[in-house]
């Protein structure tokens, strides 16, 4: 996800073929390389569950844990989304153990959507850990699901100073292509700069799968069901690099249009959902 202007830093990755002159681009966007993947499976028994929400209790979600951003930012929080982000339970809610996010077609501030950005901002924040999140995406053209990190230092340093940590995104456009991203000062994507990397998954808006950050202080590690994607490492230069040795909150949203989930929005696609079923944090 981004937020005026957004998102974070490094990378390592296995490239399928020669990836500098083969890799995809995109207007505006750093090359996205192909990624081989690896069957890494997650067996740190060392760390212990430190926070998390399943997501038991019916209604609205649990205030001791999480807080919402509330309207559309400035410009549609550097994004040029298009919904007013609330924090009713028509738009998250916790309905038979999971929570939903949900993004309508309704005129609410001015806009022609809503929807929820949800955070743990001033609630919980974390400095290196395990992050799991199990979820089912939304499908179709104009939808933006993200599950994500932002610098607890950012009303203090701003963005992209802060760091920013993608452990998902997806955009309806691109149905089962999932993208990770990690933005800093110096490697983000107005810059064209960002470590970056997207795979298809298979069913990502039909069935539940687990995003995973593994993060540290010499690397970050993104999985999804235990398969890992992409490493992001600490090159040792500075925060401008990678400031991703200081506390983070994670955040829940799901946005509509938007640079990019849009241009384009199919409003028949409404009501839609991001299903959450659990966040655990381990460190």
């Amino acid at each position: 996800m981004r937020i005026a202007p957004l998102t974070l830093l490094l990378t390592s990755i296995s490239l399928t073929f020669n990836a500098q002159k083969q890799a995809l681009k995109l207007p505006g966007k750093a090359p996205i390389y192909p990624v081989t993947v690896h069957s890494t499976i997650i067996n740190d028994t060392t760390k212990k569950l430190v926070w998390a929400d399943e997501f038991n209790t019916p209604g609205h979600p649990d205030t001791s844990k999480w807080a919402y951003n509330i309207g559309t930012g400035n410009n549609g929080w550097g994004n040029n989304e298009l919904e007013y982000y609330t924090n009713s339970d028509n738009n998250a809610r916790v309905e038979n153990g999971k929570l939903i996010i949900e993004a309508r077609k309704e005129n609410v501030g001015g806009k022609n959507y809503s929807s929820a950005r949800m955070l743990t901002q001033g609630k919980a924040d974390w400095t290196y850990g395990r992050f799991e999140i199990r979820a089912k995406l939304p499908a179709g053209l104009g939808s933006w699901p993200a599950i994500w990190m932002l610098g607890s230092n950012i009303d203090k340093v701003g963005w992209p100073a802060c760091g920013e940590i993608d452990i998902m995104e997806h955009v309806g456009k691109s149905l089962n292509e999932i993208h990770w991203s990690a933005h800093s000062k110096l490697y983000n994507w107005p810059k064209g700069t960002q470590k970056t990397a997207k795979a298809f998954i298979n069913d990502v808006t039909t069935s539940f799968h687990v995003y995973t950050l593994d993060w540290s202080k010499k690397a970050m590690k993104f999985y999804v069901d235990n398969v890992l994607y992409l490493t992001v490492e600490n090159e040792d230069k500075s925060d401008e690099y990678y400031p991703f040795v200081a506390p983070q909150f994670l955040l829940l949203n799901l946005a509509v249009g938007g640079g990019f989930g849009g241009p384009k929005v199919d409003d028949s696609i409404f009501p839609i959902r991001m299903i959450v079923d659990y966040v655990r944090v381990y460190q």
